[in-house]
């Protein structure tokens, strides 16, 4: 498995290191990450927006099979679904957790949760 600051490295220079994604915890079974909440990556009224939500989800997802697959192989979305409960404010942190539900030969089913800095 490769460890955090490795995987922290690969995602530097792609899209999520663009959004300032920070890994904080890897296991085969949960990865850990937090995203300032930037102008940049709000929408009207500095509240950060569904799509960069969205990508920071995926992004956890793509790490948590990405570190458990067989050298050599590779990994691609193929659904997602969203639901906001809250949104996170500009200047602030959200932090999440993803899950694996499913790790089967050919498909893996991650389940992550992300947070604003009131816990919602």
């Amino acid at each position: 498995m490769l460890d955090l600051k490795a995987v922290q490295a690969m995602l530097a220079p792609m899209f999520p290191g663009l959004m300032g994604v920070r890994l904080t915890s890897l296991s085969p079974d949960k990865v850990e990450a937090e995203m300032p909440v930037r102008p940049d990556l709000c929408t009207g009224g500095g509240i950060l927006h569904g799509g960069a939500y969205m990508a920071f989800a995926d992004t956890l997802g793509a790490v948590g099979t990405v570190i458990t697959m067989g050298a050599g192989k590779r990994t691609t979305t193929t659904d997602s679904s969203t639901k906001f409960i809250a949104g996170a404010k500009v200047g602030s942190t959200v932090t999440a957790e993803c899950v694996a539900l499913h790790r089967g030969r050919t498909t893996q089913v991650w389940q992550p949760t992300i947070r604003n800095a009131d816990g919602k």
